[in-house]
């Protein structure tokens, strides 16, 4: 599978080689295609499966389009990490639970800048939730790239 994904993007790489480095294209690719997802995984989520109304737990409830964020959350984050690992950035020899914990940190740092980002766009300044998802991806994406290549999946120099 892995040999086939890269050679899928590896494919469509070519017209881009002189704009931007290959593992720059392939995180755009691996990002591309799992946030694509993610905001399919929430549209779904919001609408259909939650009909756009809050859950009721025993202490607490919580709103509809931020209970979709969790649901979609659910499918992506094995797949990004995934990706991210074996796809983009397989240079990095960080043990493998070493750069899971750190994605799962990253990701909670990202879940919180996406639980603020929504709760900003759709209840203060009433936007519509899926349009409030996309303009909050693509302020996590920026910081999300820097932070997987800087720090989760970072290449150590041997000594």
């Amino acid at each position: 599978m892995k040999r086939f994904i890269l050679l899928v993007i590896d494919f469509f790489y070519q017209p881009f080689a002189k704009v931007m480095p290959l593992q720059t294209f392939r995180y755009l690719a691996c990002g591309g295609g799992n946030t694509t997802m993610d905001i399919i995984l929430y549209y779904i989520s919001y609408h259909f499966i939650l009909q756009e109304k809050p859950i009721h737990l025993p202490f607490l409830t919580i709103s509809g389009h931020i209970a979709a964020l969790f649901i979609a959350l659910a499918v992506t984050f094995p797949t990004g990490f995934l990706l991210s690992k074996y796809i983009v950035f397989s240079d990095s020899n960080i043990k493998g639970r070493v750069q899971l914990v750190r994605y799962f940190m990253l990701v909670g740092i990202c879940i919180c800048l996406n639980y603020a980002f929504m709760k900003l766009f759709v209840e203060y300044m009433h936007i519509f939730p899926t349009v409030s998802k996309i303009l909050t991806t693509v302020f996590v994406v920026g910081f999300s790239y820097l932070t997987q290549k800087k720090f989760t999946f970072k290449v150590k120099t041997q000594s």
